[in-house]
């Protein structure tokens, strides 16, 4: 890595894949949420290099290194909790508090949560994350999204799915699946009229996604036909 930037190329292609039991494992299949966009992380950061010390930000940056191989690599608990030498991310979130590195080491941390079923440590990061790019926000409020659905927060989830579709709807696959999440979720707790909204909304703006082919199927079961 360079000394004085955090680079995300080694995280362009990752993806977090969802392997969290409950809610979305019964009711979805193969649900992917992409890292790829974390890369635009990077413009979004490297203003902060020059007001945080260089000596701290370069010390910062390695230890994400390491623990983001240890991310990529499925070893979650060596993320987190770091090893013998290399601290994790939750150590880098406190030693390097301020630092561009430990705010994505919070998003990093509420992904492995996530992926590890506690949903409220999950939560707790997830919120803590900040960013000004667009894509990750989203990518990160979908996220959080997933722990309010495994918590059984249904409505905070549902909306909060809407909300993460509409920040960066260039990324058809995943508003998509956002929407659909909501509209599902509006469903189950009865309203029709949001799920409808929802399910609208995946024909209309997303029709050769995914979601866009089988969505007529779900909007027949409300009643709402061709």
């Amino acid at each position: 890595m360079a000394d004085n930037k955090i680079t995300f190329e080694e995280v362009e292609n990752t993806e977090v894949v969802d392997k969290v039991t409950g809610f979305w494992q019964k009711n979805s299949k193969n649900i992917i949420v992409g890292l790829s966009a974390v890369v635009i992380l990077a413009g979004a950061i490297a203003g902060y290099k020059y007001f945080i010390s260089g000596p701290k930000l370069t010390k910062a940056n390695e230890a994400m290194f390491r623990a983001e191989s240890y991310f990529r690599m499925d070893s979650l608990q060596l993320a987190l909790n770091g090893d013998a030498t290399n601290p994790g991310f939750i150590k880098i979130i406190d030693k390097y508090s301020g630092t561009p590195a430990a705010n994505l080491a919070k998003f990093y941390a509420g992904a492995s949560y996530l992926r590890l079923g506690d949903f409220q440590n999950a939560e707790k990061f997830l919120k803590d994350f900040s960013t000004s790019a667009v894509q990750v926000n989203a990518r990160a409020k979908g996220l959080l999204a997933d722990t309010y659905a495994e918590q059984g927060k249904k409505e905070e989830a549902a909306k909060l799915y809407r909300e993460a579709a509409g920040l960066f709807e260039k990324d058809e696959f995943n508003s998509a699946e956002y929407l659909f999440r909501a509209g599902y979720l509006f469903e189950s707790m009865g309203k029709n009229t949001e799920a409808i909204e929802a399910y609208k909304a995946i024909k209309e703006k997303y029709p050769r996604s995914e979601r866009g082919f089988e969505v007529d199927k779900y909007l027949a079961r409300l009643g709402e036909t061709k």
